[in-house]
């Protein structure tokens, strides 16, 4: 072979590998820019805080949440969530669920998946427990409700029932239907 056979030969090699390795680079670059094309108006955050405070500015609850996004402009979403109300509104209620939306009245905390409300000084001064799937929440009037099944433990006693509106500040639950329960002397 001679030298000019080898020397065309490295350049059409050459030549080739740079044509492959251009495409590859294009063909990266394009999809880089296609996932980067994906809008969001939105925010999201990790390890979100939320306060609610009164009309003073004194605080009156926080929400507390491993992720939270804004789904459109008049609302955000929340996962793994707690609330909890300062200690200087006298209500001693804290509330977990799976999800919690915010909607654009902001006056409306919609919990739902595994939702739970806990006092240690709940109704009649037992521990309460509160359990249910949804649960309607208004944090600055201190409001809870549902149309869904609810469980209720408290102290000893357990109740089942469809339908609550629990007023966590003055500890007044009102059971709305098909009501049953278990009371231990």
């Amino acid at each position: 072979m001679n030298l000019r056979r080898i020397l065309g030969l490295t350049l059409l090699l050459t030549a080739a590998f740079g044509s492959w390795y251009l495409s590859q680079s294009l063909s990266q670059q394009s999809e880089l820019q296609a996932a980067g094309d994906v809008k969001h108006d939105g925010f999201y955050l990790r390890a979100a805080k939320v306060l609610g405070t009164d009309d003073s500015g004194a605080l009156l609850y926080r929400i507390e949440a491993e992720y939270a996004e804004q789904r459109s402009p008049s609302e955000i979403e929340f996962q793994n969530v707690n609330i909890h109300y300062a200690a200087l509104s006298n209500v001693p209620w804290t509330l977990v669920a799976d999800n919690a939306s915010i909607a654009d009245d902001q006056k409306t905390v919609t919990l739902t998946g595994n939702v739970m409300a806990v006092s240690n000084e709940g109704f009649s001064g037992d521990v309460t427990e509160i359990r249910t799937q949804y649960l309607e929440f208004e944090p600055d009037t201190y409001v809870a409700r549902t149309d869904d099944r609810v469980q209720i433990r408290i102290g000893s006693r357990s109740l089942t029932a469809i339908g609550m509106l629990a007023l966590l500040q003055e500890n007044h639950l009102r059971l709305e239907s098909n009501v049953s329960g278990k009371f231990v002397p």
